[in-house]
């Protein structure tokens, strides 16, 4: 479990392709903090660390985490959000975030708005999924609150510090992001779809 709170970004330093999978080593200021078989989120993805080498930590990617995020399109230097696993009894400053990503979406728009940055993004709507005005939604890991709630895209408002503390500020329009949708909203919808 994670919180949408950005610890570090960490730098993609190696990518290694092993058959549908693939090896990615990233330098973080965390490292030493990380140990073999802990959890960490990279764009909002749960992956496990599987070696430790000085600054760098590698984790695996299957095939299915590859086809259902935006993990796939990484290069070398590239940074990603990074985000260890919440410490039970730690407060809970985002929302509940499993890492587990619901599907991708495109940015469809950056526009500077008194200070801040409104990004909005367009999802596919036939996975049914959905957002709600002022309801929780996770971007490439990073918890946010949604501004303005449409079938299928949605807006967020990104203030100074998240701006140039995670990777939005590398976000250009067109650039794929990954979302998982909020956990007790995908429950009540899942509920409600059985009621009818």
């Amino acid at each position: 479990m994670f919180t949408g709170i950005i610890e570090d970004l960490g730098i993609i330093n190696r990518i290694v392709k092993d058959g549908g999978n693939i090896h990615i080593t990233v330098n973080t200021s965390l490292t030493n903090e990380l140990k073999i078989d802990q959890s960490v989120a990279h764009n909002g993805v749960c992956l496990t660390v599987v070696n430790i080498d000085g600054s760098e930590y590698t984790v695996t990617a299957i095939q299915e985490t590859l086809d259902k995020t935006n993990l796939g399109m990484l290069k070398t230097k590239d940074t990603v959000n990074i985000e260890r696993a919440m410490k039970l009894g730690d407060r809970l400053d985002g929302h509940i975030v499993q890492g587990h990503v619901d599907q991708t979406a495109k940015c469809i728009g950056n526009t500077v708005k008194d200070g801040s940055w409104i990004f909005t993004f367009e999802y596919d709507k036939a996975l049914n999924n959905i957002t709600i005005e002022k309801g929780s939604i996770t971007v490439n890991g990073v918890s946010l609150t949604v501004v303005n709630s449409e079938l299928n895209s949605f807006s967020v408002a990104i203030i100074p510090y998240t701006y140039n503390h995670t990777t939005f500020k590398n976000l250009d329009i067109g650039d794929t992001v990954n979302l998982e949708f909020d956990v007790i909203g995908k429950y009540v919808k899942r509920l409600n779809d059985l009621r009818h």
